[in-house]
């Protein structure tokens, strides 16, 4: 839905639907940000899984973590211009595959040009203001905003692409870190899935440091 706050790059808050949604409304980010997550003290730790749509900013966090393609982590979206511009020199030295550098070569420099597509500073600058916290707070989501979170048939069991995807590199290795962790999810749907993993916090992580519940 449309944001009303400012508070958001791309002009749209994220919402969850309810099974009374048609009754009550659909639950806007801003109320879950303000439900789960303000107020909570340091010491406190809040791990959230999102597997669902359009849920790469669902709690309103700050700070906000992904994959690219040559498996570096990026931050922010300039940044994954920049990264994307330099693994599409990096990958042609290591592999000599031009067509591959080239795409990656177009699509960073498109993220630097654009900034992404997320919109202005100003929003995410408010964001920072206002929806950093005190507590680790930590949500790890299936897609982008802009992204669906595909269900799946795995095992005969029905489940969400990243939830399995999340539980089965966490069963092989429970010893990672925030980057490997991402790494991990990230070659575990890729190929299968076009939806891109995505973490994100209440404050800066160190992302090397132990991913821990």
């Amino acid at each position: 839905v449309k944001d009303t706050d400012g508070d958001e790059e791309d002009g749209m808050d994220e919402t969850l639907i309810p099974v009374d949604y048609q009754k009550a409304g659909q639950i806007v980010d801003d109320e879950v940000h303000a439900v789960l997550c303000r107020g909570l003290p340091k010491g406190v730790r809040l791990t959230a899984i999102m597997d669902c749509c359009h849920s790469e900013s669902m709690l309103d966090l700050p700070y906000i973590y992904t994959i690219n393609g040559d498996l570096q982590i990026i931050e922010t979206s300039k940044q994954e211009g920049i990264v994307t511009l330099i693994g599409a020199g990096t990958r042609f030295l290591l592999d000599g595959n031009k067509k591959n550098a080239a795409s990656n070569f177009k699509t960073g420099l498109g993220l630097l040009m654009s900034g992404g597509g997320r919109g202005n500073s100003e929003a995410r600058e408010k964001t920072i203001k206002t929806r950093s916290t005190e507590a680790d707070v930590i949500q790890i989501s299936g897609c982008r905003d802009s992204q669906t979170s595909a269900d799946a048939q795995i095992a005969g069991q029905a489940t969400g692409a990243m939830s399995h995807a999340l539980i089965s590199c966490l069963k092989k290795n429970k010893n990672q870190t925030y980057t490997q962790l991402l790494q991990s999810m990230r070659g575990t749907l890729e190929g299968k899935y076009t939806q891109i993993p995505m973490m994100s916090a209440g404050r800066k992580l160190v992302m090397d440091h132990p991913f821990t519940i």
